[in-house]
């Protein structure tokens, strides 16, 4: 009985009880586990294998002390909840959170969510080790905080403000906005307006530049109009109903935040025009607005679960110490796979 009640009991195995079964000193197992040190790889391939076998569990706290690392990230961004998600919470910046919480997790590292930074001290209390900041515009309250605390940090999606070298994944703004425009086009469109945020994120610098450059080689006349970005829905319908009314010709309006571009299907079908045979209507990210809107929005497939799954792994390069990859240009661009365009009935006429 007490024999029984005493195996019950029995204490959790150390870090000792993995060295002894696998031969090697404790120093090679704390290594081995936590990444550190020249373990050759097949020593720490077999000591996991050993530490799996016993349950060896790491003492997190111990850790934690040892090597002053807080083993979280953070996931970061200026973006305002009306563009990111919405009261649905489940738009471009969860997309982003989901898969980088998943390839952070394979590292051992937690990702903390961050609210849009605006301004304060959003970033100052946290316990983080670095962080990914998500479209960062100019001078960007969450790049300037974590600048402050001397925090490592990359980019998903290029940064604008001078003078920066931050790594960061390109999202390829100006070739997804020649890809819809592109669309546009072969469905007919021959006098499209670009609606944009206000700000100074790449997504909008560079598919203006992009619209800039399709409407010389169209013979277009161009029309760029900016709405505020926390203004939502309600900021791409007022600002969709000025443009029909000053430019009664527009026959598409390429709204490159999903938020604006279902204000602006309200505000074509109240102007007495149908979508898409008299404006056909088109927006940058796939998400939720864009698959629920009636009709259906022509989108364009990102693939943020790579791209935020690379932007994990160039941060953790950073936390490393380990350059990511030859810098030809400041910063480091890794690129995200191909744009891919989704075609749906906001921009499909019947031929």
């Amino acid at each position: 009985m007490s024999g029984s009640a005493s195996g019950s009991r029995r204490r959790p195995p150390t870090i000792a009880d993995v060295a002894q079964a696998a031969s090697v000193s404790r120093t090679t197992v704390s290594h081995a586990l936590n990444g550190l040190g020249k373990v050759d790889p097949r020593t720490r391939e077999r000591i996991k294998q050993v530490a799996a076998e016993l349950g060896y569990r790491p003492n997190l706290r111990a850790q934690r002390l040892r090597q002053g690392q807080a083993k979280a990230i953070a996931l970061a961004s200026s973006m305002p909840f009306a563009v990111a998600g919405g009261p649905s919470r489940l738009g471009f910046y969860m997309e982003v959170a989901a898969a980088a919480a998943e390839r952070a997790l394979l590292h051992g590292y937690a990702l903390v969510l961050v609210p849009p930074v605006q301004s304060g001290s959003a970033l100052h209390s946290l316990d983080i080790d670095g962080a990914i900041v998500v479209e960062p515009g100019e001078d960007d309250p969450a790049v300037a905080q974590l600048r402050e605390r001397g925090l490592p940090y990359v980019a998903l999606g290029r940064e604008v403000t001078p003078g920066t070298d931050a790594p960061y994944v390109d999202l390829r703004g100006g070739l997804v906005a020649e890809l819809l425009l592109e669309h546009l086009r072969e469905q007919g469109a021959r006098r499209p307006a670009l609606l944009i945020g206000a700000g100074t994120r790449h997504s909008a610098v560079d598919a203006r530049a992009a619209y800039e450059r399709a409407a010389a080689e169209q013979g277009w006349d161009p029309l760029v109009a900016t709405a505020p970005e926390e203004g939502g829905e309600e900021a791409g319908y007022e600002r969709c109903a000025a443009l029909l009314a000053e430019h009664p010709g527009i026959d598409a309006v390429c709204a490159l935040v999903d938020a604006f571009a279902v204000g602006a299907v309200r505000a074509i079908r109240d102007s007495g025009r149908r979508v898409p045979d008299d404006v056909m209507v088109v927006t940058r990210y796939d998400g939720p607005r864009a698959r629920t809107c009636e009709p259906p929005l022509t989108a364009v497939d990102l693939q943020l679960d790579r791209a935020a799954s690379d932007a994990v792994e160039l941060l953790l390069a950073r936390l490393r110490g380990e350059d990511p990859a030859p810098r030809e240009v400041p910063g480091t661009a890794v690129t995200a796979p191909e744009p891919r365009v989704i075609a749906r009935a906001s921009s499909l006429r019947a031929p």
